[in-house]
């Protein structure tokens, strides 16, 4: 691999130092993560963050794949006995995928065409003097082209099979693309109609049913909402740009005299225009702004990801969790601290059976004898009404009550994850373990459920799936590594995302805490089967090991510099332990001393903060919420009703809000602040608690339409 021409391409086009992208190429080809990096190599990388390292990574790919495709297009060419210098040259020099499959496109193998029919004929020859323009006499010049036995009776049919071959020419040429290409860039418009006789099927797509906007404006949402209306059948969707300016543009590439011979020319541009040359760019438009949407669409659900994995945790608590419902039940569970299951059962509380007496008695039994300090309440079916229930049962005790998203819940519960789990439980046992365990530690419960599941993106089944996955793959991992992970209490799942673990070492360290018990120092990791010397590296400093005999086991320090921790201690005459504790010690600390070839200060002052703060939770603290009490359904909201609610999802056109009536209400970007907002996550966060104002309803269609203007108070 070419590591000096990709440094050089990369640094140029991120405004970085060669230097800082040779060091993270050279990490990331031997197979460091994207956290290790970031946390652990700052000397190296000049402190990139995890997107820039992010960016570099993707990057290196794409000139990676583009090398691939360049040398597997010399070798066609090579093979065809087509490949000259200068072409060779021009192959070397293209810098974007397209541009290279310009210049293949005239020696790609095609299957026949009206041109290839042409050249069998032995027209070639005739489209060549047709397209010099030297004669105005196209006609005379075709008749030395007539062969019966080739099919070409006439004059007519000479001129025409040459001009099937000059429309391939034109199509194929490399900078004809390339002009007819920033056309469509610039002026293309995104075009839709209702398919006839869909107008009663399509009516969610109905603003769609005879709308035209500039391809290049047009905002991510509505370009998926088109092309998932048209993979419908509600909609045609096309991508056009002026025919005459395409012409136009053409004309002046191609048309070198005023004669007969150009007029023919000008008609194989037409043809060449109507036939290949614009269908083609507009597939690649499509391409292109599927592509440009997906990545927006992408962008904003592994952001709403990222705010829900990092949502404040309740902690270790004694949770009695409820998943409500109505015919069916209440059902309800009982966890200790560590999210163990103590106890379950079902309570019918709501209609139609109605046993509020003995589900109140019950639920307070449960709440005494498994000593629960706070209850988790799902958000769905009989979520409001069992929340009404359980705030007005007199606790001898004060007990936190919680209104839990449980979207996805139901996933985990019929995933294998969960029958590994709870193989003697049936869903809805597993569904309630899901909703307490997710109130006490949310990043380590939903790791467990695809992250399509959760609902909180726009059209992420409609985007480019293996790019989504892995955008959410780094998400996930990223919010790991950033929070660390208990290696005495994980599940195989959360160990799965720490750095450098992955699913077959995470089983060997489930294995080995099994037999063996709780780790004691991250030494003993290395007594692991296959947890080698570079899985160590990666992963030691994000595994933590409470009341560890050595107190740096606890903490985001890793093992390679806890020789500099020591040094630190013995500088001041203490312990490690006294160096932790105490301020002032820490303020003797003069970095610079510390310095050496391997340990830098941006390292040196990550260890300051962490011997601070070791092993600190970089989530905020838990809050308090509660829904207005005025309202349980739609029936009871009213315009101009003030209300508090739950940011539950962030798109690119607004906000989604949970104001405790089974439907959220939209509050549209027009609407979010009393400033014009361009993007929603610059107001709001998901799990945001807000303060909201009704301004429509329609009971119907279940939409409920929000404001926050003049009334966006609190931060995110």
């Amino acid at each position: 691999m070419d590591f000096e021409k990709y440094t050089t391409i990369i640094s140029s086009e991120l405004g970085l130092t060669k230097a800082s992208v040779f060091n993270t190429v050279t990490l990331l080809e031997s197979g460091a993560t994207i956290p290790f990096i970031a946390r652990y190599r700052k000397e190296m990388t000049g402190s990139m963050d995890e997107v820039m390292i992010a960016k570099v990574r993707d990057r290196l790919i794409q000139l990676k794949d583009l090398d691939s495709r360049r040398e597997a297009i010399l070798k066609s060419m090579r093979e065809q006995e087509k490949l000259t210098p200068e072409l060779e040259e021009a192959v070397m020099k293209a810098a974007t995928m397209a541009e290279l499959e310009d210049i293949y496109l005239p020696f790609k193998p095609k299957r026949k065409t009206r041109a290839s029919i042409a050249r069998e004929k032995g027209l070639e020859p005739l489209a060549r003097i047709i397209i010099s323009q030297k004669y105005n006499d196209p006609e005379i010049q075709a008749e030395r082209f007539i062969d019966e036995e080739k099919g070409v009776k006439s004059a007519e049919d000479a001129i025409s099979g040459a001009e099937d071959i000059i429309a391939e020419w034109v199509n194929e040429h490399a900078y004809s693309r390339k002009r007819i290409r920033q056309l469509f860039e610039k002026e293309a418009l995104i075009i839709s109609k209702i398919v006839k006789g869909k107008e009663e099927e399509g009516v969610n797509y109905q603003i769609y049913y005879d709308y035209r906007e500039l391809l290049s404006k047009a905002p991510s949402h509505r370009v998926l909402a088109m092309l998932r209306a048209e993979n419908e059948g509600f909609l045609r969707v096309s991508v056009e740009v002026p025919n005459d300016k395409a012409e136009e543009i053409l004309d002046r590439i191609f048309i070198k005299s005023e004669n007969a011979s150009a007029e023919l020319v000008r008609e194989a541009i037409k043809d060449s225009c109507k036939r290949l040359l614009l269908p083609s760019m507009e597939t690649e438009a499509r391409g292109w702004a599927k592509e440009k949407s997906d990545s927006e669409a992408i962008r904003v659900f592994t952001e709403n990801l990222r705010q829900l994995l990092l949502a404040p945790p309740l902690g270790q608590k004694n949770v009695l969790a409820l998943d409500p419902g109505f015919r069916s039940g209440c059902k309800l569970v009982c966890l200790g601290p560590q999210g163990d299951l103590l106890h379950n059962e079902t309570i019918y509380p709501h209609p139609p059976q109605n046993e509020v007496k003995e589900s109140i008695h019950k639920i307070k039994s449960l709440v005494n004898a498994y000593k629960i300090e706070a209850i988790a309440i799902g958000n769905g079916t009989a979520g409001r009404e069992t929340e009404r229930l359980i705030r007005a049962i007199p606790f001898d005790k004060e007990i936190l009550a919680l209104v839990v998203n449980e979207s996805g819940a139901s996933v985990y519960s019929a995933s294998a994850i969960a029958r590994k789990e709870f193989p003697d439980y049936d869903v809805t046992v597993r569904g309630a373990v899901s909703i307490g365990r997710r109130l006490m530690d949310p990043l380590a419960e939903l790791v467990k459920i695809d992250p399509k599941a959760i609902g909180v993106g726009q059209y992420q089944h409609d985007v480019d799936q293996p790019a989504l996955q892995k955008s959410l793959e780094d998400t996930v991992v990223s919010c790991v590594n950033m929070v660390g992970v208990e290696v005495n209490t994980a599940s195989e799942e959360l160990l799965t995302y720490v750095s450098g673990v992955g699913q077959g070492l995470a089983k060997n360290i489930i294995t080995y805490r099994n037999e063996k018990g709780p780790f004691k120092s991250r030494d003993q990791f290395r007594k692991v089967t296959r947890f080698g010397e570079k899985a160590f590296e990666q992963a030691a400093g994000f595994l933590r090991i409470r009341d560890a005999a050595n107190p740096l086991d606890s903490s985001a320090v890793h093992p390679e510099s806890y020789h500099v921790v020591d040094r630190m201690a013995k500088s001041l005459d203490c312990s490690v332990r006294d160096l932790m504790q105490d301020a002032g010690c820490r303020s003797k600390i003069k970095l610079d001393e510390f310095v050496d070839e391997k340990t830098g200060l941006p390292t040196l002052m990550d260890i300051q903060q962490e011997l601070a703060k070791p092993g600190r939770d970089p989530r905020q603290k838990f809050e308090m919420f509660e829904f207005s009490k005025e309202v349980h359904t739609m029936n009871d909201l009213r315009t101009g009703m003030k209300l508090p609610g739950i940011v539950t999802n962030i798109t690119n056109f607004g906000a989604f809000v949970d104001i405790g009536v089974h439907q959220d209400g939209l509050v549209h970007v027009s609407q979010l602040a009393d400033r014009f907002v361009k993007d929603p996550n610059e107001v709001v966060k998901l799990n945001q608690k807000v303060m909201v104002e009704v301004v429509d309803i329609d009971i119907p269609r279940k939409r409920i339409q929000l404001s926050m203007k003049s009334q966006n108070k609190s931060k995110p």
